[in-house]
């Protein structure tokens, strides 16, 4: 795959959500790449620190805040910077639309495939 295909094929990846502030956060899954990248911005104390790397990698899924482009960090401080931005408020939008549903909700999904809202299974 060429550089040009790879860069296209993970734009396609993108969406967005709106969290309780009504900010629309523009979204996209992390490659490996982008991974390696934040580890390297992390340094090797941090990229050890599974509580702030889970967060900085919520954090760093966002590309834009309200159609203001979020740069890609290089470091610490500017994952602490996009951090901020975003509070509590939104990392927790960012979690529920990134992270997969937990076992009861696929149960539930399962149970409940084909039928319309309100029949009885």
């Amino acid at each position: 795959m060429t550089p040009s295909v790879t860069i296209v094929a993970g734009a396609s990846d993108q969406f967005s959500i709106t969290d309780k502030l009504g900010r629309k956060l523009a979204l996209r899954r992390l490659t490996a790449l982008d991974k390696l990248r934040l580890f390297k911005a992390a340094g090797p104390d941090l990229a050890q620190n599974e509580a702030w790397l889970g967060m900085a990698m919520l954090a760093t899924s966002v590309t834009a805040i309200d159609e203001t482009p979020i740069p890609a960090v290089t470091n610490e401080q500017q994952v602490e910077a996009v951090v901020g931005r975003l509070g509590d408020v939104g990392i927790s939008a960012i979690a529920d639309a990134l992270l997969p549903p937990s076992v009861d909700d696929q149960a539930e999904l399962v149970t409940n495939a084909g039928n319309s809202h309100g029949t009885p299974i």
